[in-house]
């Protein structure tokens, strides 16, 4: 079933009726003169498995068994393309018109028939006609990558035996050994087939097959039609649009060093850890919370600075060094001569907020004083203190951007580690004194009590590797009317103590609701204790050591363990 944009789609998503272009195209006709397409290096590279390749040669063997005259729809291919101009940037589409060009080479190069093998190389490579000023060339270019090897060893005629014979260390690329195992399944099914099999199939192909080709002059056009097209997809990104203008700005040389340094920072990252990297750009560059999508904002915002003169610039000195850096922060592997423990333990600790609207800055700091570890470790306690503030005190979204484009805004002036955004007054300090000291919400309980036990075991040094790490009460939530937990609290106090930090442990294992109402003896031997008799957290190897649970515990324990922090984080 072909997926067609319909007259009703192109209202609702306000696409101009004379820029777009639905035509269903036999394969003759795609490759013809009529398109010189060519693969954009924004684009992934080319990535089908031998299976769908097989699967595409199956459902064409199985519609030559049906012996019908019936067309056969192999789907939609989105192009960027003028009108009265053959050249063709396929945006989507890729995977489909390389492997119906590695079928095609293959049946040229394995036919016996040497009228079949000029017509077939015909829809492979533009012959060339003097008259018509076309020059001999393919009808499919790759992206630079792998162009000229996709032009030696699938497109020049009688190129395929030596594909199938290259060795794995003449394959550069995963999309090089992809056209490689897939010409081989290929030729595996076709080179075993009688000679009129082969010549049905390319009357198959040739006559009967047909692509929706949809077409507009219109980069963005291009990417929404894909969107709606496209649902089974990975839809193109704003970072691939981006690509595109930032690499098509450039000469070929300088473009494809950058299209390789620009994929090897998305590899890097993954693909969607590169799209967060792209909204906190344009946080650091605009310093204020985005108003629309990023595909409209960010080449107003960002690009409009570096095009069209200094595009390489944008991948050298921004695209390479802030993907670095979001790495580091990801990964906590921040390396220095000395220092860069202090700094990755920031990270960790950051990394534990329900929020990253923090990274902007994160990553300006690592940008622009990455060689200075002490500066660092001084700059991500500032950030630290900042970000916990403002989580504990539940502050929303907006402000809490708006505190860090200020702080980012502070930072580009020069003003450093003495930015007045780092700085809490005087009524956020007492909110915050406020929060730790109430009864503490479910959200911000797991990451003050990891901030609370490192404190408790900075001589002795802590990491925080457990795959699992809950939050319990000592004193129950809902204890037995007849357990010595009533006895020991009344109504009142238990309102009281329930949900604050002094009753509140950590434990490396999942939660037991049954468990949680034992008496405080019981508790701690089953369930606070570990196998082997000791915990890995110093807040409940504190509460191991009391002999009883009562308020007057649990009062000097609230004052001991909020006044840590209230130091910590200079409150």
């Amino acid at each position: 079933m072909v997926n067609l944009v319909t007259r009703a789609e192109v209202h609702r998503h306000h696409w101009p009726m004379h820029k777009l272009e639905a035509h269903e195209v036999p394969l003759y006709k795609v490759f013809s003169s009529d398109y010189d397409f060519r693969i954009p290096d924004y684009q992934r590279p080319y990535a089908w498995q031998e299976e769908q390749a097989v699967q595409l040669l199956t459902d064409l063997d199985e519609a030559l068994d049906r012996g019908s005259e019936e067309p056969y729809f192999l789907g939609s291919v989105v192009l960027v393309k003028d009108m009265g101009t053959a050249v063709a940037d396929v945006i989507d589409g890729q995977q489909r018109l390389t492997t119906l060009t590695i079928l095609l080479s293959v049946l040229r190069d394995v036919t016996e028939d040497e009228e079949l093998r000029a017509e077939l190389d015909r829809m492979v490579v533009e012959p060339g006609r003097k008259v018509l000023g076309l020059a001999t060339k393919p009808r499919l270019a790759l992206r630079s990558r792998d162009a000229a090897f996709f032009k030696k060893y699938v497109q020049d005629r009688g190129a395929v035996p030596t594909l199938l014979a290259l060795a794995e260390n003449a394959l550069k690329t995963d999309a090089q050994r992809a056209v490689q195992t897939n010409a081989r399944g290929l030729h595996r099914i076709v080179s075993v087939w009688s000679e009129d099999r082969r010549l049905a199939l390319a009357q198959i192909l040739s006559h009967r097959t047909f692509l929706v080709i949809v077409s507009t002059p219109d980069l963005d056009s291009a990417h929404r039609i894909f969107s709606v097209m496209n649902s089974r997809g990975m839809d193109l990104s704003p970072t691939d649009i981006f690509k595109a203008r930032i690499i098509g700005d450039l000469k070929p040389a300088a473009a494809e060093e950058c299209a390789a340094r620009w994929e090897d920072a998305e590899e890097a990252l993954g693909r969607e850890g590169f799209a967060d990297l792209f909204l906190h750009l344009r946080m650091i560059y605009a310093k204020k919370r985005g108003e629309k999508e990023l595909l409209k904002e960010f080449p107003d915002q960002v690009l409009s600075l570096y095009l069209p003169d200094r595009a390489e610039e944008f991948v050298n000195e921004v695209i390479e060094p802030y993907a670095e850096a979001y790495a580091q922060i990801r990964d906590r592997n921040y390396s220095a001569a000395i220092g860069a423990e202090k700094v990755n333990a920031w990270f960790k600790r950051l990394a534990q907020l329900d929020v990253n609207d923090w990274r902007p800055a994160a990553l300006w700091a690592l940008r622009n004083h990455g060689g200075d570890p002490e500066w660092l470790d001084e700059f991500f306690r500032a950030l630290e203190r900042l970000a916990a503030s403002m989580f504990i005190r539940r502050v929303y979204s907006t402000p809490r951007v708006t505190r860090y484009a200020e702080l980012l805004r502070q930072l580009d002036q020069g003003q450093g580690l003495s930015s007045p955004a780092f700085h809490l007054n005087a009524g956020e300090k007492a909110e915050t004194r406020a929060r730790l000291d109430g009864d503490v919400h479910p959200k911000i309980r797991r990451y003050v009590l990891l901030r609370l036990d490192e404190l408790l075991a900075a001589s002795q040094g802590v990491t925080y590797d457990h795959a699992l790490i809950t939050v319990e009460h000592v004193l129950p939530q809902n204890p037995k009317l007849a357990s010595q937990w009533t006895r020991l609290f009344d109504g009142y106090q238990r309102a009281h103590w329930t949900d604050r930090i002094g009753n509140l442990v950590l434990l490396n294992r999942t939660k037991n609701s049954q468990a949680g109402t034992y008496d405080f003896a019981t508790k701690k031997a089953k369930y606070f204790t570990g196998r082997t008799g000791s915990v890995p957290f110093a807040l409940t190897s504190q509460v191991l050591q009391q002999t009883k649970w009562t308020p007057k515990v649990l009062e000097q324990r609230q004052k001991e363990l909020v006044g840590r922090l209230v130091v910590e984080w200079r409150l």
